[in-house]
């Protein structure tokens, strides 16, 4: 489908556009928007704040330095067309990121060099070479065949080839990233590159109208759009790096404004998806690649407007900033669902929550986004100059909550004392399996003994073209085998929206924690009239109970309930074993009737490093088999060991 000169028909508005009204359309925009010179909320190279700047940038300078001179990353034919051969698709991904990291670099140097900071002790190569570094690498993006991964491809397949067709761009989030990159690189070095390579600015401004902005205006048939009702992290991604693209790249007019205006309305979207409660189905990693992404495009238009567009009046914005810390378990851990890792990157963008934190008041956000304050740079250069200039904040403790459920998410997570890890934390998901980044996980509950998971959810390992393909339920971390959920008569749960929870209740007391809910729609077990899950925390006892109660029509096969243990497991007596979690944190006790089940212990050993990152060589499943009664219950028990 092809948009006419005014964009696509007029769909419901969200909350940015119900609060913005006509000032968020195209006619609107076009009479708010500073100029492109300014639109960016960066000084440019040479303002007095980098001065300060190069003082944060020992570790960039140390590795930009040891690879100036050395051949810049390939991300060659071969590597690309890996993906339609085997699957394999970090290859080529990975000499992208390298690429553009360095160009990160590149762009952060020429940005400080010349400033006094920079002179006291920070010899080295001079301004222009700097600048050479960074040209090198704009060239080579602008000659990139393709700015879109190859996992995203959308002509390989129909076309039987391995190679895209540079004649048809494709938008996806390698694009839209680039996009982003080349504008950001554009607004803090436009001089000084205009001085040394006069055309260059030119060119940028070519190759990102044909791939990305021409491609996002002329087409509204874009999945990521959420156009369907289907709308996830992808669309506040790519619109929110097409809106810095626009911003900086595009002329002052009719057809900026437009570009702008189908940004916005592409965040509304994400944001109307949202639950009430802000919270998201991917999991908290993915909370930085979606809603974060939201807040800092939300960032750029309010400056891009002098502040006539300011999102702070959106109540789900308050809520989604709250997210994050919500999701802490303590230290470097956080509650990992669907494809989220359970320990995730160092150098996640803080500042983002933390200065929506403070604008908004939410004094615990500011402090948990404060108390995780990265030592690195992001190697994304959008994010790498936000974090630079930001003031940021104080280190401090994080404030962790002492319980919150979550209904848009049916997420619960409670601990023995807030304020602090140490002691024991319950999560508990409930929802369904349709969900974005899904895992065959309804039902299933994380303990952690101060603040590292005993037992956990694996996350997920590397992406191929297997992850989101037809066999992703194939791949072990993605089955219900491998959740803390049961098995009903050797049957696991399915994918789909239609296979989740029911009369899914929480409850949030002073001294006891509980969610129950009917886990018998996530199993297609005809014979299944009730499998009620209640998993509590009882903060007075300093016990976390998972008690199971089933009801069958009749007699049957034997159920299995599955417990992921992370660390070092023993089992030193009949009804009992003992984990140590990694990180040297207090071993936990599992406990349960050894006369109402049969107990195995499986060890999974891990190779991929995704996995191996977060969990070390194993993760072991605790194997409880129960009888094939028709009606029972059974309880297992998680306690701080002696």
């Amino acid at each position: 489908m092809t948009n006419t000169a005014t964009g696509p028909a007029v769909r419901t508005a969200g909350p940015l556009l119900t609060a913005w009204g006509a000032a968020a359309s195209p006619a609107g925009l076009a009479g708010l928007l500073v100029s492109p010179d300014s639109a960016l909320p960066v000084p440019v190279a040479g303002a007095d704040v980098w001065e300060g700047a190069a003082a944060r940038l020992a570790a960039v300078r140390e590795q930009a330095e040891a690879e100036r001179d050395t051949p810049w990353p390939r991300p060659s034919a071969s590597r690309y067309a890996r993906f339609f051969r085997d699957g394999n698709r970090t290859e080529y991904e990975s000499q992208v990121r390298e690429r553009q990291a360095r160009l990160t670099r590149a762009v952060l140097m020429a940005a400080v060099s010349g400033q006094g900071a920079w002179q006291d002790g920070w010899q080295g190569a001079s301004q222009d070479t700097w600048l050479d570094e960074a040209a090198d690498g704009i060239v080579l993006l602008c000659e990139q065949s393709s700015w879109c991964w190859p996992a995203h491809e959308e002509t390989c397949r129909p076309r039987g080839t391995v190679l895209p067709d540079v004649t048809s761009p494709c938008l996806d989030l390698g694009a839209a990233d680039v996009a982003a990159q080349l504008a950001w690189a554009d607004h803090v070095l436009g001089a000084r590159l205009d001085r040394r390579f006069p055309g260059l600015r030119e060119r940028v401004r070519q190759e990102t109208r044909v791939r990305v902005l021409d491609p996002f205006v002329q087409r509204d048939d874009w999945h990521w759009l959420g156009l369907d009702g289907d709308v996830h992290n992808w669309c506040p991604w790519i619109c929110g790096n097409v809106l810095v693209a626009a911003l900086r790249l595009t002329e002052p007019g009719d057809l900026r404004a437009l570009q702008v205006s189908l940004a916005v309305a592409g965040i509304d979207r994400y944001l109307a998806a949202l639950p009430d409660d802000g919270s998201v189905d991917e999991g908290y990693e993915y909370w930085w690649n979606g809603a974060c992404r939201a807040l800092e495009a939300l960032d750029v238009l309010e400056h891009a407007t002098s502040g006539a567009l300011d999102a702070a009046v959106v109540p789900v914005v308050r809520e989604t900033v709250r997210f994050p810390h919500r999701m802490h378990l303590g230290g470097p851990w956080y509650l990992n669902l669907a494809d989220s890792r359970a320990r995730p990157p160092g150098d996640l963008p803080w500042h983002v929550p933390y200065r929506w934190a403070r604008r908004l008041g939410e004094h615990d956000a500011a402090r948990h986004a404060a108390s995780q304050r990265p030592a690195t740079v992001p190697e994304e250069l959008g994010r790498a100059l936000r974090q630079l200039i930001d003031a940021g904040g104080q280190d401090t403790a994080p404030p962790l909550v002492a319980g919150v459920w979550l209904p848009g998410t049916q997420i619960g997570l409670a601990r023995t004392t807030g304020g602090t890890a140490h002691g024991l934390t319950l999560a508990v998901k409930g929802g369904h399996n349709g969900e974005h980044h899904n895992h065959n996980d309804v039902g299933s509950v994380v303990v952690a003994l101060d603040g590292v998971p005993v037992l956990a959810d694996p996350g997920r390992p590397t992406y191929t073209a297997q992850t989101f393909g037809p066999e992703r339920y194939s791949i072990w971390t993605m089955q219900s085998g491998w959740h803390n959920v049961p098995e009903v008569r050797g049957t696991p749960q399915e994918p789909g929206e239609r296979y989740a929870a029911r009369h899914v209740e929480a409850v949030d007391g002073p001294d006891r924690f509980e969610v129950r809910l009917d886990l018998a729609a996530a199993y297609p077990v005809p014979e299944l009239e009730r499998w009620w899950r209640t998993a509590a925390l009882d903060r007075a006892g300093a016990r976390v109970t998972i008690e199971d109660a089933w009801s069958f029509t009749g007699d049957g096969g034997a159920s299995v309930l599955h417990f992921v243990l992370a660390g070092q497991v023993e089992q030193p007596a009949p009804g009992r074993v003992v984990v140590r979690p990694p990180a040297g944190a207090r071993a936990a006790v599992v406990s349960w009737d050894p006369g109402g089940a049969t107990a195995a212990l499986t060890v999974r050993s891990l190779d991929d490093p995704m996995l191996t990152e977060v969990w070390g060589e194993r993760l072991t499943r605790l194997e409880l088999r129960l009888p094939g009664t028709a009606r029972g219950a059974f309880e297992v028990r998680v306690e701080v060991g002696k």
